[in-house]
């Protein structure tokens, strides 16, 4: 099959796109044909290597959320039949989406309705995931609390305004001049210029922040919260805890029931897909690139069949 090689740790240059051995199914194991994968924020990462990024085998195979058609399935699998349209999300510590073929554990895939592309279906995968664990199961976000997400044009933080709308949350979020009107058209309340107001000067009037950028914002972040309130993080800071708060990081284990979760949030006009800007596979390195500027609308995809 045809796929996309990290052949070392270091900058895009280091991605070729070349040949790998077909995925045979295991235990348990569906092997999907992939038409579509997405682009997370930690996919140059893992590349760049360093700390729990680091790798000790090439050439590796990125990518973690796609969708496509299942082409063979492991003795006893039974929710799937070969011709069914799937998508999924890889597990914890398991990448390979980058590539013509993936095999994947069963459990970890959920039939695509007709609806939805297989772009929309894989840039939904992760992000919904991420998402609906942290502002669902973590955050226990309630109908009527205030919650602060940053970056809402990104791919976890545009699903989380969405879901956070759809809850009855009163939902602040930060945003570049260019995306202010997208996030405001997914739902926020209130969307700040984070380049022309410091966001903190809301003062403490959130339920929840739903940390998704880290790092220098962190300190802001527990500013705008009441006591009591809740800190969700998905991207660290060294910024110390604040004492009267709850700092939470979620555990996004993937399973079919978050994504099947996701499936009825999208039937019911909750959420949408997210902008998709889409690129081949052999173009992956150009599409990191325009990764790590941090500042795009919605999602990447490799569109590969």
């Amino acid at each position: 099959m045809k796929a996309m090689l990290l052949m070392g740790h270091g900058g895009p240059e280091m991605l070729k796109y070349g040949e790998a051995p077909d995925p045979v199914a295991g235990p348990d194991e569906v092997v999907v044909d992939i038409y579509a994968a997405s682009v997370n924020g930690a996919d140059p990462k893992v590349r760049r290597g360093g700390g729990r990024y680091q790798l000790d085998k090439f050439p590796h195979i990125l990518g973690r959320d796609f969708s496509g058609v299942v082409s063979a399935l492991a003795a006893g699998v039974t929710d799937f039949k070969v011709g069914d349209a799937v998508f999924g999300v890889t597990d914890q510590g398991v990448e390979g989406a980058y590539a013509e073929k993936i095999a994947i554990k069963a459990a970890l895939v959920a039939k695509k309705p007709a609806s939805l592309s297989h772009a929309e279906a894989a840039a939904l995968g992760l992000i919904s995931l991420t998402a609906l664990v942290a502002i669902e199961d973590t955050a226990k976000l309630k109908k009527g609390e205030t919650i602060f997400i940053q970056g809402g044009a990104g791919g976890v933080a545009s699903f989380g305004v969405q879901l956070a709308k759809y809850l009855g949350a009163t939902v602040i979020s930060t945003a570049s001049a260019s995306n202010l009107d997208y996030v405001k058209k997914l739902g926020a309340d209130r969307v700040i210029d984070y380049n022309k107001e410091d966001f903190s000067s809301i003062g403490p009037a959130c339920d929840v922040v739903f940390d998704t950028v880290g790092g220098s914002v962190r300190p802001g972040c527990y500013k705008v919260l009441k006591p009591g309130g809740r800190l969700i993080w998905i991207s660290p800071s060294d910024t110390p805890p604040r004492s009267d708060v709850a700092t939470l990081k979620p555990d996004v284990k993937r399973d079919r029931a978050h994504l099947e979760r996701m499936l009825e949030l999208v039937a019911a006009g909750a959420v949408r897909a997210p902008t998709i800007h889409r690129y081949k596979l052999a173009d992956a390195a150009e599409a990191h690139k325009i990764s790590e500027g941090r500042h795009l609308q919605g999602k990447l995809v490799f569109e590969i069949r």
